[in-house]
């Protein structure tokens, strides 16, 4: 008799994940740096050649406008955490029948728009209509190439969390785009167009140039939010985090929609957001270099021992819930 374990919509917890999930992990080559694990969402691969390559996927859910602008970037945000420079991408769409040609041309056209911008070449994928889903699949894989291997097992107490712009900023865009009627009660339409704008915020490939000479470790806060993300650093690292709530930043449009739909901000997910992990005598650097940029960014913590872990971090995404109201 199979087994039958209840999961919740969206990430699996990462206890499922590691036992359930990755130890199926192949055939082991000893060139493969960094592989799969719970809070690693791009491998290391040292193959032939003066830089190591960087392979990261990553699907769409939860958005339909701009689906295919947010599918480049969330990849590439994860070869950004390496350290690394996209080059290439594969798309794999699955759209219903129902949704028509001009759904997969109109989310080509916005990978394509991003991609040029980026400097990246489409190198191939799979497009299939189905009639048995109501909903799209958009899976994107990116492949580039980087100088550096962070290894959270290098991070120490006392090295300083630093994120970049504001908590839920890719939620926030996402109900803005696709549920604006969840929002408008309590938002102007001056602020709406406000909060659609910062779809030109999502990526965090820029910053990641700036610092990633003086960082020990990178991560993208996608699904679960900035405390998501954190959890992910604290089970690669075996550290705790000292958590300093006050100094995270959260925008007044978010606060407002967030006291108007009872979420938790720090569990909404936050792609575009950038969490680095420095050494203490690099942070203020660090920081300096983000701000003569015009980048937003805020020291928000630190790492310390596992046993004197007092915050409570977790994987929970906001999103599912708030879309389903």
């Amino acid at each position: 008799m199979n087994e039958t374990i209840p999961v919740p919509v969206g990430k699996l917890p990462p206890r499922i994940l590691q036992e359930r999930i990755l130890r199926f992990s192949g055939f082991k080559r000893p060139e493969v740096l960094v592989g799969p694990g719970v809070g690693e969402d791009a491998c290391i691969i040292d193959l032939p050649g003066d830089k190591y390559t960087v392979v990261a996927s990553d699907p769409i859910v939860g958005a339909s406008e701009g689906a295919g602008r947010l599918l480049v970037h969330v990849n590439v945000n994860d070869i950004a955490c390496k350290g690394g420079d996209p080059a290439y991408f594969m798309v794999t769409l699955i759209i219903p029948v129902s949704m028509g040609l001009p759904f997969a041309e109109k989310i080509m056209s916005e990978i394509d728009a991003v991609c040029r911008d980026l400097e990246i070449a489409i190198i191939g994928g799979h497009t299939e209509f189905t009639d048995r889903y109501d909903k799209p699949v958009i899976v994107g894989t990116a492949v580039g190439s980087t100088s550096f291997l962070y290894q959270a097992e290098s991070l120490v107490p006392g090295d300083v969390l630093i994120m970049t712009k504001h908590a839920g900023l890719e939620g926030m865009s996402i109900l803005a785009n696709d549920r604006p009627d969840l929002i408008s009660p309590v938002v102007t339409p001056e602020e709406l167009q406000e909060i659609l704008s910062w779809v030109s915020d999502l990526s965090i490939y820029p910053e990641s140039i700036l610092v990633r000479d003086n960082v020990k470790f990178m991560h993208d806060p996608t699904e679960g939010g900035l405390k998501g993300g954190l959890a992910e650093i604290a089970r690669l690292s075996g550290l705790g985090i000292n958590l300093d709530h006050d100094a995270i930043p959260v925008h007044p449009l978010t606060r407002k929609v967030q006291k108007h739909l009872g979420f938790d901000v720090y569990h909404l997910i936050s792609s575009g957001v950038l969490v680095m992990v420095v050494d203490r005598e690099k942070s203020s650097l660090v920081l300096e270099s983000l701000k003569n940029a015009g980048i937003e960014a805020s020291a928000i913590g630190s790492m310390i021992p596992k046993s004197e872990e007092t915050c409570d971090l977790t994987s929970e995404e906001e999103l599912w819930r708030i879309l389903d109201l």
